[in-house]
């Protein structure tokens, strides 16, 4: 049988890595692809492989070139990637609690008026979604977030700000995401979860992967509060919903 899916490229990156690129665009299928690879030479155990890196829309591949050369690796690369995609069954599924506006989502209102919206209809949009994690990056736990509704989608912001609280859940372009740690950011700050994607000292320290599915609950102050002492903990706060 034909593969239903092109081949995807094969970049040098250095001389002991190599990025299979499924696409050039953020695209679902093109992750799958990602993700599916990903899982396939984890199970394969190449001698050589010495650590993976999946992002939106490819997987950036090291490897010990004195183990196995380029030529021999994009060989095994190709044939693994050929006409799979991340299974749905193996989907793992949370619920996260945020507190949206006030202190703990300074941007909401402004993103409702930008988006002619109330401030209620951004964050029952939001809520309503089921997302995907695409990828984690930047820092540790950061978590971008695929499927945002295209009526939520809009532009980061002009002028990034240099630090944030740590928990921030925003919008940015046509995703969402977490940000565990305090840290820079330009994306629009809808609110905030007591969930620690990372925590160095827990098990597991991190708590969301790639692949994962994820959707959001609203909660108040004095709840998200509780939560985030009881994070302080080490307790995981985001629920694991049963498939």
């Amino acid at each position: 049988m034909a593969d239903p899916f092109p081949s995807p490229r094969l970049l040098p990156s250095g001389d002991s890595a190599v990025t299979v690129e499924f696409s050039r665009t953020i695209d679902e299928t093109a992750n799958r692809r990602v993700l599916a690879l990903d899982h396939a030479l984890a199970a394969a155990a190449i001698d050589g492989i010495t650590e993976t890196v999946p992002t939106y829309r490819s997987l950036l591949v090291h490897y010990d070139p004195c183990v196995i050369d380029h030529d021999a690796l994009g060989t095994r690369l190709l044939a693994l990637s050929a006409g799979t995609l991340a299974p749905d069954s193996e989907v793992r599924r949370w619920r996260v609690p945020v507190c949206y506006g006030g202190e703990h989502g300074i941007d909401l209102e402004d993103v409702a008026k930008a988006l002619a919206l109330t401030p209620d209809e951004v964050v029952a949009r939001h809520v309503a979604g089921t997302y995907r994690v695409a990828m984690i990056g930047f820092t540790p736990g950061w978590s971008y977030l695929s499927g945002l509704d295209p009526t939520l989608q809009m532009s980061r912001r002009h002028n990034p700000r240099l630090l944030t609280p740590p928990g921030i859940v925003a919008i940015g372009g046509i995703q969402t995401g977490i940000q565990c740690l305090a840290g820079p950011c330009g994306w629009h700050l809808l609110g905030r979860t007591a969930m620690r994607t990372f925590q160095l000292h827990r098990a597991p320290t991190f708590l969301l992967e790639p692949g994962d599915e994820v959707s959001f609950t609203a909660v108040d102050v004095k709840t998200f509060a509780e939560q985030e002492r009881a994070a302080e903990g080490g307790e995981l706060i985001a629920e694991r919903i049963a498939p």
